[in-house]
């Protein structure tokens, strides 16, 4: 993957799908193991991803989903399940996560209305 690119949402209607969504994007853009994409795994040293590989992962979401990351999400989002949370609730499919500072949400809030 060259750059980040729309990929098919139509079964995306929970975080839990949200979750497995991304698990095939990071498993077939990345080549990673399948068994190292569990919830708890730290994006960096437990999923085995670059900041560069995130930042595209974090691109592909924002496209495929047509929602916005707002600067510094690399410092709010640490965990899989921390993502995943964050983009369900970005796309309005979750509720508010609570591990997410109140400057970043409010960030979130402003650049996508279905999260409000």
């Amino acid at each position: 993957m060259d750059d980040a690119m729309i990929r098919p949402t139509d079964d995306v209607k929970n975080w839990m799908n949200m979750f497995r969504w991304i698990v095939k994007l990071i498993r077939d853009e990345f080549e990673i193991d399948e068994s190292r994409l569990v919830r708890s795994a730290v994006l960096e040293s437990g999923c085995g991803l670059l900041i560069e590989d995130i930042e595209r992962v974090l691109g592909t979401i924002s496209e495929s989903f047509q929602v916005r990351f707002p600067p510094g999400t690399l410092d709010e989002v640490l965990r899989l399940e921390e993502l995943c949370m964050l983009a369900s609730w970005l796309k309005g499919l979750y509720k508010r996560p609570d591990f997410l500072s109140d400057g970043y949400m409010a960030l979130c809030e402003g650049l996508n209305p279905a999260c409000q």
